[in-house]
């Protein structure tokens, strides 16, 4: 796959999820809402690396969201670098027993929103930095 089709295919994979994490939040399933945020960021800092990438357009394989920002080489400020450590934490809270129970007190549906709120922001961040939308 080429550089333009494989950031296509993260792009578009990343508009599902992020409708997937706004039904999971309707029917309060907040800890699945808050995880697949992770992945809508996730995939889009993909196609953004793809983007930038045009000879090798497969990042690394990894859920850390500022080690995947980093190798895109975009200026990132405090408060972008504290959002993506936040959001990254999801990924991992919601998928391993030992954080699971803690994770799921946390997410009371104020928490969740706050949270999807800043997983809202970064999103149309990075779409304008792939798109200019």
């Amino acid at each position: 796959m080429d550089n333009v089709n494989l950031m296509e295919y993260w792009i578009n994979s990343s508009d599902r999820d992020y409708e997937s994490m706004k039904k999971n939040f309707e029917v309060k399933q907040f800890t699945w809402a808050l995880f697949i945020g992770h992945l809508t960021i996730e995939k889009l800092l993909k196609a953004l690396y793809a983007k930038n990438n045009v000879n090798n357009p497969y990042t690394i394989k990894s859920h850390n969201l500022l080690a995947l920002a980093q190798k895109c080489n975009i200026e990132l400020t405090d408060e972008q670098v504290e959002k993506l450590k936040i959001i990254t934490q999801f990924n991992i809270s919601a998928r391993y027993e030992d954080y699971n129970n803690e994770f799921y007190e946390l997410c009371t549906e104020e928490y969740t929103k706050e949270q999807i709120d800043n997983i809202e922001e970064v999103r149309r961040w990075l779409k304008k930095l792939l798109i200019g939308k």
